[in-house]
Order: C-alpha cells, then sequence, then structure tokens
C-alpha cells in the first residue's frame, strides 16, 4: 500500500522499579503511568497529536471519581528491546530521517520511544504486583514490527514487556490488542514464541492489510468488515478474548487503541462510550493480573473513552 496511513486507515508480585517516582491517592489501585515529554514532538498535519495525552491527563487528574496513583516510566534498555527487535533495527532508528510517510523522523524520538516501551515495562511490573496499570504514553507501538518502524509506531512496547515478562519469570502471557488496526507489528515479534498468546480484533480489509488469519500457532486474529454492527464487534471481541486466555496467562497486557470508536477519523468502526466501559468490565472479570498500553484513538473524544475504560476496569 503506498500513501499516508492517516488517508489510507479512513478508507478500508514484582516491586516497582528503582528510580520511579510515584504519587499516590489514598485507596488507589489503577496507576497511570506518563510523562509529559511525550507531549514534545509532532509534525503538522499529522494525527497522532500531543493532546491525545495532554488532554487525557488533563480529565484523568482533574475527575474526582476514580482514585489513581500517578507513577512516571523508565527508558527501556537495548537488551529488552532486542528481544523483540533486531540489532539492524536499533541502528536505523538512530538514523536522523522518515520511516516512512507515516512514521516521520522527530529529534529525541528515540528517546520518546525507549519511554513508551519502559511504560509498558513499569505498567507490566505493577500488574504483576497485583495492580492495574495503564500506560498512557506516546508513541503508539503495535505497529512496530522485529525490523521496521511503521504506522506512527517506533518501538513495539508491548512486544518488549512479554518477552520481558517471559524472560523474569512468567510462564504464560497473554496479549489482547481491540485498537481498530491489526498489531501487526505486536505479532511479527511474538509469533512462535512460547508461553506468549497473542490475540486481535480489527478492521478487514484496513491499514496495514495484515490480520486475515491464525500466525505462528499462537497469534488468532478476528477480522471484522468495516462498519460492522456494534453488536457483532463486541461478539468478536468476546472470541478473541477467549481465545487469548484459554491457555491460563498468569498476566494479561492489553493494546488499549480507541480508534474503534464510531466517530474515530481513521476507520470505520462503531463502537460508542459505553462498549469501552464494558471491555473494561470483561477485562476485570477474567481476574487476570492485567496492564494496558495507549495504541490508537484520533477523535477528541479519546479522553472520554480512556475514563469509560477505565472505569469499567476498576469496576465503577
Amino acid at each position: 500500500m503506498s500513501g499516508p496511513l492517516f488517508l489510507r486507515k479512513a478508507t478500508g508480585g514484582k516491586r516497582i522499579s528503582a528510580g520511579v517516582r510515584t504519587a499516590v491517592r489514598e485507596s488507589a489501585s489503577m496507576t497511570i503511568v506518563t510523562d509529559p515529554r511525550c507531549t514534545e514532538y509532532h509534525r503538522s498535519g499529522h494525527p497522532e497529536k500531543p493532546f491525545r495525552v495532554a488532554r487525557t491527563t488533563e480529565l484523568l487528574k482533574s475527575q474526582k471519581s476514580l482514585p489513581l496513583r500517578w507513577a512516571e516510566p523508565g527508558s527501556a534498555s537495548n537488551d529488552q528491546i532486542l528481544r523483540a527487535h533486531s540489532a539492524a533495527f536499533l541502528v536505523r532508528l538512530a538514523m536522523t530521517q522518515d520511516f516512512d510517510g507515516d512514521t516521520p523522523y522527530h529529534p529525541g524520538i528515540v528517546d520518546h520511544a525507549r519511554r513508551g516501551a519502559g511504560g509498558a515495562l513499569q505498567a507490566l511490573e505493577l500488574a504483576r504486583s497485583g495492580e492495574n496499570a495503564f500506560s498512557l504514553l506516546r508513541p503508539p507501538g503495535h505497529h512496530a514490527t522485529r525490523e521496521h518502524a511503521m504506522g506512527f509506531c517506533y518501538l513495539g512496547s508491548l512486544a518488549i514487556a512479554a518477552h520481558e515478562a517471559r524472560a523474569t519469570g512468567v510462564e504464560r502471557i497473554a496479549l489482547f490488542d481491540f485498537d481498530v488496526h491489526h498489531g501487526n507489528g505486536t505479532e511479527d515479534c511474538v509469533a512462535g514464541v512460547s508461553g506468549i498468546t497473542f490475540a486481535s480484533v480489527h478492521q478487514h480489509p484496513c491499514y496495514p492489510g495484515t490480520g486475515s488469519t491464525d500466525v505462528g500457532g499462537n497469534c488468532f486474529n478476528h477480522p471484522v468488515a468495516p462498519g460492522t454492527p456494534r453488536t457483532d464487534w463486541r461478539q468478536a471481541l468476546e472470541r478473541a478474548l477467549e481465545r487469548a486466555v484459554a491457555g491460563r496467562p498468569q498476566v494479561l497486557g492489553v493494546s488499549a487503541g480507541f480508534d474503534a470508536y464510531a466517530q474515530d477519523p481513521l476507520a470505520n468502526g462503531t463502537l460508542v462510550q459505553e462498549d469501552f466501559h464494558w471491555m473494561g468490565q470483561k477485562l476485570r472479570a477474567l481476574g487476570i493480573p492485567t496492564f494496558s498500553i495507549l495504541e490508537g484513538g484520533y477523535s477528541l473524544d479519546l479522553p472520554d473513552l480512556v475514563m469509560c475504560y477505565l472505569n469499567g476496569l476498576e469496576g465503577k
């Protein structure tokens, strides 16, 4: 496929890592991992905008109904990254040139991406210690393959966290992706890896054109057609989630993309705010230690969608 993604999409128990500062509200069981530095880059006309994190953070800090903890991410190390990506990819990532029409070079983008992956790693640690955690950072990660940055994504944050979990004592981890676009990068980084299960629900046909069939014996894809009624979309989400957790994982990592929302400008989803609350409730009901990371979601309603999801996760 050619042309910019933001045109194409529309058509088609561990301790907290040292050095992380955490602010606590009483009785909070949800931690938001974020860093204001992730709002410092942008290219004019590109839909992956700083407001996605800035306005969502503003809403979460101003609301009173959901007690929250706040934490800052560390930075993913080379060793952690190289479990999911190749050494050649790391060399390319440091070059000061655009990766493709959707994924431009920005000054400092490697540091932003490392902190994005660090947020996923921090959220994983929090989940293993018994807390819900949501990494509210940019750039997103689920399109970054083992060898290529693409689709607004520079490092495969969820895949990096999954490999870290396996390397540090987790025998079984499940990954669930409800972004409207197929998590091809996560899939590429974990396909065939023992102890990791990945399930994705996504619009098809749509960017990146993958995800029509299962891959590697551990990656399960549930494509839905553009404009699929939301009740049918929910059924696909339930089926995919059942497959993700069928192996009784010890931890569940979620690529939380909010672009299947009916008013999102980059795809043809049909979900409404209530559906993201329902999604959080479904994940909570599993009783599995769970962490989530922000992927897509480009409508002005993103802060409200995230709030609905977090309320569902917290049983509100």
